[in-house]
């Protein structure tokens, strides 16, 4: 790994999955909560504070952008299925994570609504048939995007931000 900043490569999504492909998705999904407590475990309190890479976020910052992160990606789901290819809000990322809560809140608090976010979109990404995969959002910045791409992302997204924490605890 040369590229600090992506430590399990670029996003790249594959073909649309099938069912038996989405599966370990959905697992990664629902399995992200243990991955980041892990994580923060090996980092330790001490040094949660410590960025990743130069310029780059703390150990902290990141725990708290993956609930930032995916409370918005739920409801883009959620929105997507209920509505018809619904445009969607972005957020200044960069700017939130420099926010007090996300520089100095305790890490607990985002952890524990990890656990209870990631339980409930598992739980509703595995009612999803093959056809509601299909479905499309409006990205402002990258125009229509389908479901079973944003399922590769955030499944993506959490491993990413999990190898970033690791990278401190290093």
């Amino acid at each position: 790994m040369t590229d600090r900043r992506y430590p399990v490569g670029e996003f790249a999504p594959r073909p649309r999955p099938t069912a038996e492909e989405r599966a370990p998705l959905i697992d990664e999904i629902e399995g992200l909560p243990a991955a980041v407590r892990a994580a923060v475990d090996r980092v330790g309190e001490e040094r949660l504070d410590t960025p990743y890479r130069d310029g780059g976020w703390t150990a902290r910052q990141v725990v708290h952008h993956l609930a930032d992160s995916h409370i918005n990606s739920w409801c883009r789901f959620k929105l997507t299925v209920t509505e018809d290819a619904p445009t969607i809000r972005t957020y200044d990322e960069a700017a939130w994570g420099e926010l007090e809560d996300a520089r100095s809140g305790p890490v607990e608090l985002s952890l524990a609504l990890l656990d209870a976010l990631h339980a409930r979109w598992g739980l509703f990404l595995r009612s999803l048939d093959d056809a509601t995969f299909d479905r499309k959002l409006n990205h402002p910045e990258h125009g229509l995007m389908r479901l079973h791409v944003l399922l590769q992302m955030y499944a993506w997204h959490g491993t990413h931000h999990v190898a970033h924490v690791n990278l401190v605890g290093a």
